[in-house]
C-alpha cells in the first residue's frame, strides 16, 4: 500500500529527469505491459546512486480523451501518466516518486492516469494519496489487436482480431499557477467522486 507522505522520504532518495533510452528496460522488461507508450518526459526514482522507479508521461493515445477530459480549448495541456515501475517497490517510494515528477512537469498541464481496476485489479492508492481527483471507471471494451496481439495504436493493426480492454479508474491531476488550476478545474467535463475502495 503506497498511501503516506509523499513528500517525507529519506534524504538518500531524489527524483530527476530521464532520457527516453533509459526508460526501456523497466518498460519492457519489469512493467506488466511490456510495450511502450508515448514518452514526453521521464522521470527517475534514485536511492543514492542507483535507480529504483521510473515514471514516464506521453500523449495519451486517443485525441478524443484530450478534448473529453476539460474540452477542445484545453486538448493540448493534456497529458498522460503512462508507466509506474519501482524495482523494489517500498514503502512511499511510488507516491513520492509521483508527487515529485508532477512538480518537475512544465506548466499548465492536465495529467491523466488510469488504474486497472479489470485487469490488474489495482484501485489507485498512489493517486489518491498524491491528491488526483477521481472522476469514474471506464467501461470494458475491446480494441483493434496489433501485430503482437496487444492493443494497437489509433487505426493500426489487424481489424478482424479484437483484445480485451479491461475498466480502468481514470484520475486527473491539474499543474498550474492558483489561477490556471482553478481555470482547468472548472473546465473538467467528468464528476468528481468518491474514491474507489479495494
Amino acid at each position: 500500500m503506497f498511501i503516506g507522505w509523499s513528500d517525507q522520504m529519506p534524504h538518500e532518495y531524489t527524483v530527476v529527469q530521464i532520457p527516453y533510452e533509459a526508460t526501456k528496460d523497466w518498460i519492457l522488461n519489469i512493467h506488466y505491459a511490456k510495450r511502450m507508450p508515448s514518452i514526453s518526459y521521464a522521470y527517475g526514482l534514485y536511492r543514492y546512486d542507483e535507480m529504483v522507479g521510473m515514471v514516464s508521461y506521453g500523449s495519451p493515445a486517443s485525441p478524443s480523451l484530450c478534448k473529453g477530459i476539460c474540452g477542445e480549448e484545453y486538448k493540448s495541456d493534456v497529458i498522460e501518466l503512462n508507466r509506474l515501475v519501482l524495482k523494489d517497490n517500498l514503502p512511499n517510494e511510488a507516491s513520492f516518486l509521483v508527487a515529485r515528477s508532477l512538480k518537475l512537469l512544465p506548466k499548465p498541464k492536465v495529467v491523466v492516469s488510469y488504474a486497472d481496476a479489470g485487469g490488474q485489479y489495482h484501485t489507485g492508492f498512489v493517486y489518491q494519496a498524491t491528491n488526483f481527483l477521481f472522476t469514474g471507471t471506464t467501461k470494458p471494451r475491446t480494441d483493434i489487436a496489433g501485430k503482437d496481439g496487444k492493443h494497437s495504436r489509433h487505426h493500426l493493426g489487424d481489424i478482424t482480431k479484437r483484445v480485451a480492454r479491461t475498466a480502468k479508474h481514470r484520475y486527473v491531476y491539474f499543474i498550474g499557477s492558483k489561477r490556471e488550476r482553478k481555470v482547468l478545474r472548472e473546465a473538467l467535463r467528468y464528476p468528481v467522486l468518491d474514491y474507489p475502495k479495494p
